[in-house]
């Protein structure tokens, strides 16, 4: 059982950056391809972006394309996301995964999910 926390959301004006972290309780999380997915009110959870497993390439959605920045850092246990030049459309719950897997994809289920932290944009 792996147990993931974020932590770093909060309010922030459109144009700037936020810095999310996702801690996770394995003893490592070099096994596991991680991830991050967001909720916006009304709608539906959606792929954010992802890093594998081993190699480390990135994944992400067109909507963040060139704004946002995953990282991992395996002696930490912890996944980041760099989110810069922010848009009021990405207010959301933005929610950890963690897959046993080498690759995380936007299609699929992952094994473990955080609890979820808010971000705010305002106009």
């Amino acid at each position: 059982q792996v147990q993931l926390v974020e932590s770093g959301g909060g309010l922030v004006q459109a144009g700037g950056s936020l810095r999310l972290s996702c801690a996770a309780s394995a003893r490592t999380i070099s096994g596991y391809a991680m991830g991050w997915f967001r909720q916006a009110p009304g709608k539906e959870r959606e792929f954010v972006g992802s890093i594998n497993r081993s190699s480390g390439i990135t994944y992400y959605a067109d909507s963040v394309k060139g704004r946002f920045t995953i990282s991992r850092d395996n002696g930490k246990n912890t996944m980041y996301l760099q989110m810069n030049s922010l848009k009021p459309e990405d207010t959301a719950v933005y929610y950890c995964a963690a897959k046993t897997a080498a690759r995380l994809g936007p299609r699929d289920k992952p094994d473990y999910w955080g609890q979820g932290t808010q971000v705010t944009v305002s106009s």
